[in-house]
């Protein structure tokens, strides 16, 4: 009789203190509001998830674009490089005109405005997936070494400083170089920066799963007879949902500028294919003589990893309101404190 009691006051105490039923703490409709409310309050970032929407947009509609366009990426036009020139476009601004939006590559003549856009595709979808497996190995690792024993805490918690300590750009480098060139270089550059650096990710996720064990909930539900997976999926998940999210909202821009940073340094995507960072390897000694063939790739990075930026600061201010802006940009604390009020005022009510 006494074991039935507690465990009903154990279910009682999961009921009123867990993640996923608490409106104040929990993901549901009162929290979903609240989020939105002060990510609204947050211009800046507002601006940023405009921009990045466009930019998902343009990317996903690029073969589109370029339908509409007349153009496709890989064409060679070579009527339109002046080779006494050493192969520099013909006509005013790099050859803009109604035919090429944004003119031609230099010496090749192929269609700047269609290897920009689905440049754009290459670059946030290696970003994009690479984030993915970072989280899913980080957050799996993170959670087995908090619930574990000591000594799985201590083999898990020692392989995920091995990892941190890598240094990511070189072992990208021997990894890229040593893998056939028949390999989908695309994905491969996906594996290659998913593999080597979740390390920080299941640091995050084991010191924010060590508090959460702490907490009373988490013993009442150790308390009616739970298994330890059963506990993480119920309990320990959506409390660390808000950490996670956000860190991997910030994991995005670092990822789109290593892959930019390998193809620039040649070992990345392989033409034909085009990316962002692939261009700028070949635009370097055109600056003078194309300046438009370097400002057009590196503008769209730097806008792309800016407003990410922005937007994964936002969202880390939104989820967790207690964090001040690192930025400063349109986040003002009035603002802030208004959305705030109200959100708790909605979700009293």
């Amino acid at each position: 009789m006494s074991e039935a009691v507690t465990k009903a006051a154990a279910e009682a105490v999961i009921a009123a203190q867990a993640p996923g039923t608490d409106p104040a703490s929990a993901p549901g409709a009162s929290g979903a509001r609240q989020f939105w409310r002060r990510l609204r309050a947050q211009r800046a970032a507002l601006v940023a998830a405009v921009v990045v929407a466009l930019l998902v947009l343009v990317a996903l509609a690029a073969p589109l674009l370029t339908a509409i366009e007349g153009q496709d990426p890989t064409t060679y036009h070579p009527s339109l490089i002046d080779s006494a020139r050493g192969g520099v476009p013909v006509g005013p601004f790099g050859g803009i005109g109604g035919d090429h939006w944004l003119g031609v590559e230099p010496q090749t003549g192929r269609d700047l405005f269609a290897r920009l856009v689905h440049g754009a595709r290459v670059s946030l979808g290696v970003a994009l997936a690479a984030t993915v497996i970072q989280v899913a190995i980080g957050v799996t690792l993170g959670i087995a070494a908090a619930l574990g024993n000591r000594w799985v805490d201590q083999l898990l918690s020692r392989i995920t400083d091995i990892f941190v300590a890598l240094p990511l750009m070189i072992m990208s480098l021997a990894l890229l170089a040593i893998v056939p060139a028949s390999f989908p270089r695309p994905v491969l550059v996906t594996l290659v920066i998913g593999l080597i650096s979740w390390g920080n990710v299941a640091k995050v996720v084991r010191a924010q799963t060590l508090t959460l064990k702490g907490l009373d909930y988490v013993a009442a539900a150790r308390l009616s007879g739970w298994g330890t997976w059963r506990i993480a999926r119920r309990e320990l998940l959506p409390g660390l949902a808000a950490p996670v999210i956000t860190y991997a909202a910030l994991l995005v821009p670092q990822n789109i500028s290593v892959e930019a940073a390998l193809s620039f340094l040649g070992v990345g995507v392989k033409p034909p294919t085009p990316s962002w960072g692939q261009m700028l390897t070949a635009a370097d000694v055109w600056y003078q003589a194309a300046p438009q063939y370097l400002l057009l790739p590196a503008g769209a990075l730097f806008v792309t990893v800016l407003a990410l930026t922005v937007l994964g600061d936002g969202v880390r201010t939104a989820l967790d309101p207690r964090a001040a802006s690192r930025l400063r940009v349109g986040t003002g604390r009035r603002r802030e404190h208004r959305a705030d009020t109200a959100a708790e005022k909605e979700t009293s009510s």
